[in-house]
């Protein structure tokens, strides 16, 4: 790597090489088209550079700014600012892990943290193959199928250790690995061009779709009158009876001692708001129900 690649203060970014350059200028030309205003365009734009250079480069970043007429430091802010696009060379294989709330306490934390060991990498490094990289990643809006695992950003739904490090070595090896709804896996470079917004062409991936899960789908269900499942409250714990018992649920009329044992802003709205010292606002009564 040379000391221009690797930014040097003063130092200019370099060019691609020209043929590479018309290439991209044609793709990037056809990005802008889509766009009435031209830098509304730089997102797709970095995603077509990493695309090219399988991470966000200095030279890919001065390739956006001449073409949407930008300064380097507007594209720079952007390309640092979201999580998806890398920032150093990666392997062909991003291997995410949940570690959200959810996906956490289902076991999210221990597959990180058995990868890291199996793989013997870090957060945000590659395996020194250059096939994986792993991090934990945030809420993929996939809660239904937790603990997930994303690779490339497409689902692998209710992992465990076990199972999950069966997954980086079929990567590593070369082995076919098949999400688990969604489309093919492709490379992270193929993927990123795929995000640029030029045509999905894998077998499958236009017929694919991710889909909700029946937990995702419980409420609109019961919202068009597909099912009838009755409104269910658990109470918290130590509120009195069984631990973890069932409440009335919302919209029931409920006593001033079952209140007292299950105390919810839902089950006795105040009337007024109570750090307000003009009104204020005491325990509210059946009368205000």
């Amino acid at each position: 790597m040379t000391d221009v690649e690797l930014g040097i203060p003063g130092m200019p970014a370099p060019d691609y090489p020209s043929d590479v350059r018309a290439r991209l200028e044609q793709d990037a030309k056809e990005i802008i088209g889509r766009y009435p205003d031209s830098r509304s365009a730089l997102l797709p734009l970095l995603h077509l550079v990493q695309s090219e250079d399988g991470h966000v480069t200095r030279t890919g970043q001065r390739f956006c700014a001449e073409m949407l007429g930008l300064t380097t430091a507007e594209v720079n802010a952007v390309a640092t600012f979201y999580t998806m696009y890398r920032r150093k060379q990666g392997g062909d294989y991003q291997v995410g892990v949940c570690t959200n709330t959810l996906c956490a306490v289902m076991g999210g934390d221990a597959i990180f943290a058995e990868l890291q060991e199996h793989l013997g990498v870090g957060n945000g490094e590659t395996t020194g193959d250059g096939r994986v990289t792993l991090e934990h990643i945030e809420c993929n809006a996939a809660c239904d199928y937790a603990p997930v695992v994303m690779v490339n950003w497409e689902f692998f739904d209710n992992q465990d250790p076990a199972s999950a490090k069966r997954l980086v070595d079929d990567l590593r090896a070369g082995r076919e690995v098949r999400p688990t709804r969604g489309a093919p896996l492709c490379s992270f470079k193929e993927t990123s061009r795929i995000l640029a917004g030029f045509p999905d062409e894998r077998p499958g991936a236009v017929e694919a779709t991710g889909g909700a899960g029946p937990a995702s789908l419980a409420g609109l269900r019961l919202a068009k009158g597909e099912a009838e499942s009755p409104a269910r409250v658990v109470a918290p714990r130590g509120a009195g009876g069984d631990e973890g018992g069932d409440v009335p649920g919302p919209g029931a009329r409920t006593t001033g001692e079952e209140r007292a044992t299950h105390p919810s802003s839902h089950d006795a709205p105040q009337a007024t708001a109570p750090a307000d010292p003009a009104h204020p606002s005491g325990p509210v009564t059946e009368e205000d129900q």
